[in-house]
């Protein structure tokens, strides 16, 4: 992983996304990290980072793992039993 000041990134951006391709570049500014450059190799990877950072998406992950400590989980079997459950009445209506 590289460092790097932030007045240093702003003049050659271009030099450090590219290098950011081969590692994460830690961007300083008074010596102290403010920002990481990562490189977006794929489309994936764009999605995995707004997640990662989405605090509402990390609640509804977090309250979903309690649940399944929790044992309030559907197994696979239970789900598509279920799935089937609610398209027959769905289509009696």
């Amino acid at each position: 992983m590289k460092i790097a000041p932030l007045a240093k990134v702003k003049d050659q951006l271009s030099a450090y996304i590219d290098a950011s391709k081969e590692s994460p570049i830690v961007v300083t500014r008074n010596g102290k990290p403010v920002a990481l450059l990562t490189p977006i190799l794929e489309d994936d990877d764009l999605d995995r980072l707004l997640l990662a950072h989405n605090p509402k998406f990390l609640r509804l992950l977090e309250e979903a793992r309690a649940r399944v400590r929790a044992g309030l989980y559907l197994t696979n079997d239970q789900f598509w039993q279920e799935l089937q459950r609610r398209r027959r009445k769905k289509g009696t209506k």
